[in-house]
């Protein structure tokens, strides 16, 4: 063997072989990996339902006051005035949800009963003379002096919600729930009860939304197939009887689907309306403020046919970004009620989630003409502080059982405070002993007290 110059052996190189290179990861996959791991996390809830809520709240009142300026200089009032209103209800519910979202379990429960009385009583107090107030054929309302009105049947349906999930959970815990009477009775007839205090002042609409509220409380306690469809028919019977004797209720009936404005006692005037407003949005809206069907031509604009000049000024995308909050909301009362290990968290995380979700449905599939009007307000969303309070305390409910659910807690102790927080050693600090900041001590003080 030949030699090299150096005297050594020559040195042979290995044959170099193509590197092979991992396959690229499809970034779609990727993408949706990360959305999954995201949508794990224990605190997606409680962000979806604070997000949620605080958007469609801020989102409502610059809808609120765009679509009520001409009704309010149809008045001789400032352009203004509802925002106004609208904007004071929202300060002071915003007040109602900080609260209902740092109160303990023990304390919503020990309100049940409270609400319910007041609620049961201001209700009755409606149909009094001189004290009830009549507003388009519906005597719902009580005057509180000067141009405020409150309208109790809304707060009947945070009352139902609260003393339903008490006492559903009451039961549950004495394991009484398996049978029927234990089930039905008192739940039912105190929802009649409620029911005909609605339906005394005519309001169809809100009786629609307290029958779901009782179908979601029975559906979460289990009840069977055959008592769960006899409660359904008899509520669909008397709901029959009511429609047929009123022609108000029949011409409202008749106006699903219609395209054109009728000659007679269904006119459907408003349903064709909105239809004209949605219809004339397209994809992106004329713009805000630029609607043409609240001059006059749309009947109430800035209430429950909001979501029609929702869709005439932003569109399309502005319609179906409201539906993706609704959604988003809907969904993590769901999580909220499917994770939890407490029968009480369980029903009133249902019943709120099915109270907003149905009332939801309600307006948006009246405005689209696939539902008679029913005459109720899109939640958080329209004009009228008696329906902005109680949810939003309701939905300061949900955001109080979406922190309280172990996994959550355990997230939110291991945050590091980022205001308000003095630097060790600074200027003013105090010597003491040293706080553990650090993400592993905040962990670790977590496992030892048993949340995981």
């Amino acid at each position: 063997m030949p030699g090299s110059r150096t005297g050594r052996p020559p040195v042979q190189r290995a044959s170099r072989r193509p590197v092979s290179r991992p396959p690229r990861e499809n970034p779609v996959l990727r993408f949706y990996l990360r959305a999954q791991k995201a949508w794990d996390r224990p605190l997606t809830a409680y962000y979806l339902i604070l997000g949620g809520s605080l958007l469609i709240t801020v989102l409502g009142l610059v809808m609120v006051y765009s679509a009520s300026q001409i009704t309010a200089l149809q008045l001789s009032l400032p352009g203004s005035y509802f925002f106004r209103k609208q904007a004071l209800a929202a300060l002071i519910g915003s007040a109602l949800l900080l609260v209902a979202s740092r109160m303990p379990v023990k304390l919503h429960r020990a309100l049940a009963y409270p609400i319910l009385a007041g609620a049961v009583f201001l209700m009755a107090l409606v149909q009094v003379p001189g004290i009830g107030v009549s507003i388009n054929g519906n005597q719902n309302w009580i005057s509180l002096g000067g141009s405020f009105q409150i309208q109790p049947s809304e707060f009947g349906k945070l009352a139902l919600v609260l003393w339903g999930a008490d006492l559903l959970a009451r039961k549950q815990e004495k394991k009484l729930l398996t049978q029927w009477k234990h089930m039905l009775v008192p739940l039912v007839p105190v929802s009649f009860l409620l029911l005909g205090l609605i339906m005394l002042g005519g309001d169809m609409g809100t009786a629609i939304i307290l029958t779901a509220i009782l179908f979601g409380l029975l559906w979460l306690a289990g009840a069977p197939t055959r008592l769960f469809a006899g409660v359904l028919s008899i509520a669909g019977l008397i709901g029959v009887v009511l429609i047929k004797t009123s022609p108000n209720r029949m011409a409202r009936l008749a106006c699903i689907g219609a395209t054109e404005p009728k000659s007679g006692v269904a006119d459907c005037w408003q349903a064709v309306h909105g239809i004209y407003a949605l219809a004339s949005g397209g994809i992106f809206g004329s713009g805000l403020g630029a609607s043409v069907e609240k001059w006059g031509q749309l009947p109430e604009a800035h209430t429950d046919f909001i979501f029609a000049v929702t869709g005439e000024e932003l569109g399309l995308a502005g319609t179906l970004s409201v539906l993706a909050l609704f959604a988003a909301l809907g969904y993590a009362g769901i999580r909220v009620a499917g994770r939890t290990e407490d029968p009480f968290v369980r029903y009133a995380a249902g019943g709120v989630t099915t109270w907003i979700t149905a009332q939801a449905v309600i307006n948006i599939g009246a405005v689209l003409g696939l539902l008679p009007i029913a005459g109720v307000p899109l939640p958080l969303f329209s004009y009228g502080g008696s329906a902005l309070l109680p949810t939003m305390f309701a939905i300061g409910l949900l955001i109080a059982f979406a922190r309280d659910e172990p996994a959550a807690r355990a997230a939110l102790a291991m945050r590091q405070p980022r205001f308000g927080k003095k630097r060790a050693g600074g200027p003013g600090a105090e010597r003491g002993p040293r706080r553990w900041n650090t993400m592993r001590r905040r962990a670790s003080v977590a496992r030892s007290s048993g949340e995981r």
